[in-house]
């Protein structure tokens, strides 16, 4: 349990992170942080570490969570990188103060939108994308102008020490830092004052972030998860459509926050979806998965006790495919469930891995009617040909998201805003969205002195009153 902001360094007491964040303030209000350069520096900086280690970063994911390095550079790495040169992009843009419209009773005078930097930032990342989850937050923190200091989760160890490592390398020491440690470290660094908390995880530990960011007033942007459905209407293209959602539900071993949690499949396709859905598996995955070089595993034992105890629980004719596992190395085959009901374990908690239950419903307002009765999804996902049928979907639910036709891919559109609802988490980042919640937008008003018509100043006379009142 180290706070680490140096390679081979650690601050002098873990449980003293007030040091920390007192030595971030002072770079902060020094103004270090604030031009344009410095972000510049930072934000290449990051990309310069993504390249340059990419090697012992996909290393440590494969630790982590045994990912391909195919699907680590594409979804962490390469995911990251391209964010980081849309900033870089735009920037410039962005710092710039907007002008807005002066109504006439005011004029002549020049409003603005100013974005400053709101001050010392602080990243709670989860396990399940370390490197993604981690360095993109912060990348817009430091786009924005911040210091910031990168907690990543412990039970991605291996990654974990990689990025302490090599940010501490590559980033400004006096203005970023990264954090290692368990459950005390960070219950350490929740009860400092910071000026935001951005924190990725699940709903019960969200609920203690924000306790603790209430005490000092902090604002927070929760991302977290929830059960995402998938609605199947009659007329999708279900060849693809049983592709698309495999791909979704099963990279990274189904360890994904907008992940496929469950299908509703129109009951006049449901066995022809569910036909189409064990061969996308098969072909991507091969009759024995778990040889496979492009299957990920479940990142430690009590998660795999978990999701086992899901599928003990399920009886042996739901089990379409998989239902194998081995605890020793944490592979739990993809698995397919039929006739899943809302009384069944699987469907009391979002699953957070490989196993997929497909539920038939009557049509796509049954759908809507059952997604509606449950909390707010992270995502919702609809595949279907008629466009009718995606516009009824996205008019009648609420989500943070929708995927019309797609699973995941929401997430690589920069220009999207990418955030929960309700149960599902508050705020958004990504692109310009990602620049602002880590921005105050201050008002600025500007009048000039050369004239200065009385006519707002008492004493009101009938002849003022009247004016006034034509113009406000």
């Amino acid at each position: 349990m180290t706070l680490t902001d140096r390679p081979a360094a650690a601050v002098s007491n873990p449980l003293e992170p007030d040091r920390l964040v007192a030595r971030l303030r002072a770079t902060f209000d020094s103004g270090a942080t604030r031009p344009l350069a410095w972000r510049r520096q930072q934000l290449e900086a990051m990309q310069r570490l993504l390249v340059e280690r990419e090697s012992e970063l996909l290393d440590a994911l494969h630790q982590d969570l045994g990912k391909p390095a195919i699907e680590g550079w594409m979804t962490e790495l390469r995911h990251v990188a391209n964010e980081i040169s849309d900033m870089l992009r735009h920037l410039e843009g962005w710092v710039k103060p907007e002008r807005v419209g002066v109504r006439t009773v005011l004029r002549p005078a020049r409003a603005t939108v100013v974005s400053e930097p709101v001050g010392v930032v602080l990243v709670i990342a989860p396990w399940n994308y370390p490197v993604h989850l981690l360095l993109l937050p912060m990348a817009y923190a430091l786009a924005a102008g911040n210091a910031v200091v990168g907690k990543p989760s412990e039970m991605s160890s291996a990654t974990s020490a990689a990025l302490a490592r090599w940010v501490a390398a590559y980033l400004d020491r006096d203005a970023v830092c990264i954090v290692e440690g368990d459950a005390p470290v960070v219950t350490a660094l929740l009860a400092q004052r910071w000026d935001y908390i951005f924190y990725t995880g699940n709903g019960r530990v969200g609920r203690i972030v924000m306790k603790a960011a209430a005490e000092h007033l902090t604002p927070v942007t929760l991302e977290l998860g929830g059960k995402s459905p998938v609605i199947v209407a009659n007329g999708a293209n279900l060849d693809v459509a049983a592709k698309r959602i495999a791909w979704g539900k099963f990279v990274n071993a189904g360890q994904t926050c907008v992940a496929p949690d469950y299908v509703l499949v129109d009951r006049q396709v449901e066995s022809r979806f569910v036909d189409a859905l064990v061969r996308a598996v098969r072909h991507f995955y091969g009759s024995d998965p778990q040889s496979s070089p492009d299957y990920a595993r479940v990142i430690n034992e009590r998660h795999w006790d978990r999701l086992h105890g899901l599928l003990a629980d399920a009886s042996p004719s739901q089990v379409v495919l998989g239902g194998q596992g081995d605890r020793a190395s944490r592979y739990l085959a993809p698995t397919i469930l039929r006739d899943a009901t809302w009384d069944d374990p699987v469907m009391s908690e979002e699953i957070f891995g490989p196993i997929l239950p497909v539920l038939a419903v009557d049509g796509v307002g049954a759908a809507i009617a059952t997604i509606n009765a449950h909390d707010k999804p992270l995502a919702l996902y609809v595949f279907a040909e008629d466009q009718a049928v995606i516009d009824r979907v996205v008019a009648e639910t609420s989500s943070g998201g929708v995927g019309a036709n797609v699973t995941l891919l929401q997430l690589a559109v920069a220009d999207l805003p990418f955030g929960g609802v309700g149960e599902s988490g508050m705020g958004a980042y990504h692109g310009k969205f990602g620049f602002d919640t880590f921005s105050h937008r201050k008002a600025v008003l500007q009048r000039t002195t050369r004239m200065d018509p009385s006519v707002t100043y008492p004493p009101y006379t009938n002849l003022k009153q009247r004016l006034l009142r034509k113009v406000f």
